[in-house]
């Protein structure tokens, strides 16, 4: 069996995005795990339609992705997205998940480096999140680092987000994408966001202050050739959309401290700050990484759209 064959049997695009990638039609990719894991019901299949929407007004073909019963789902319909929204016991599913969840006929939802490779792999060039993965706090102890990184390392994908992670060494993080070839850029900024705050103060060497020009250096990169790696559009939230930053400051400086009280590390670590911030906030840092991922969504359609015209 050819190596297409192989990949037709495990990966599969809808007949929407399929038709769009044929006809050069911009196409956005969507993580799952925010609709399976992010967000309570029915907020979570609310969202999913609305993220979908917004990609739609912006003139591009949404494609969410997970995987469902083993198939790599390039592009759900209203049933694929409802099993996401409420399938009990749903994995997450990184990439290095992939070939055990297509041998095992799993369900799951897609993380950063799942659906940046299953995106990459269908031809799709512009994928919106809500923030990456990176380097944790104490890495020098624990090496505890996310698969994000390396999968972007050697993806040409194009992802809008919002930084990475606060509860990340965002220092470490930005020096991490650095050493491994992944360009960053600052989206009207010319500092690195802060995810749920409008800046993390840390300056970042360039900046787009345009769809057309994030386009342009994705055009570059092919030119150029060399390691297939990604390019980074970080688009801060909106100051009036933020978080607190002195609340966000002391929640999070709470949380770190209860996870160590607790001994917490590992895989456990993450979705126990964002939990505790989550609880800490009263709810305020859901809704600012709902605003990030909802112009992030805008922005990836509008390059996608420049990108489609540049081939």
């Amino acid at each position: 069996m050819s190596t297409t064959g192989r990949a037709s049997t495990v990966i599969r695009l809808s007949e929407e995005v399929a038709d769009a990638l044929a006809r050069g039609l911009p196409v956005v990719a969507l993580e799952s795990t925010i609709i399976s894991h992010g967000l309570p019901q029915p907020r979570n299949l609310e969202v999913a339609a609305e993220l979908e929407e917004i990609v739609r007004r912006g003139g591009a073909v949404p494609a969410t992705i997970a995987v469902l019963d083993g198939v790599a789902r390039i592009g759900l319909d209203q049933a694929g997205l409802e099993r996401i929204a409420t399938q009990p016991g749903l994995r997450k599913l990184g990439q290095r998940d992939l070939p055990v969840a297509a041998a095992l006929s799993a369900c799951g939802a897609t993380t950063v480096s799942a659906t940046a490779f299953l995106a990459a792999r269908a031809g799709i060039r512009v994928f919106a999140t809500g923030g990456l993965g990176g380097v944790h706090r104490g890495f020098t102890v624990d090496q505890d680092e996310s698969a994000d990184l390396d999968t972007l390392s050697r993806t040409r994908i194009t992802i809008v987000c919002a930084g990475v992670k606060s509860i990340l060494d965002v220092p470490a993080t930005l020096q991490r994408l650095e050493t491994r070839g992944v360009s960053v850029v600052g989206y009207r900024t010319g500092e690195f966001p802060g995810f749920y705050v409008h800046t993390s103060g840390i300056p970042i060497d360039w900046r787009v202050d345009s769809p057309a020009e994030a386009a342009a250096i994705m055009k570059a990169q092919d030119a150029l050739g060399g390691a297939e790696s990604a390019l980074v559009v970080a688009n801060p939230v909106p100051p009036a959309d933020q978080l607190d930053p002195e609340l966000h400051d002391r929640v999070l400086a709470e949380a770190l401290a209860e996870a160590d009280r607790r001994r917490i590390t590992g895989q456990a670590i993450t979705p126990f700050l964002l939990d505790f911030l989550v609880k800490g906030t009263g709810g305020a840092s859901l809704e600012a990484n709902l605003t990030a991922v909802r112009g992030n969504a805008a922005i990836a359609a509008q390059i996608a759209s420049y990108w489609s015209k540049e081939n």
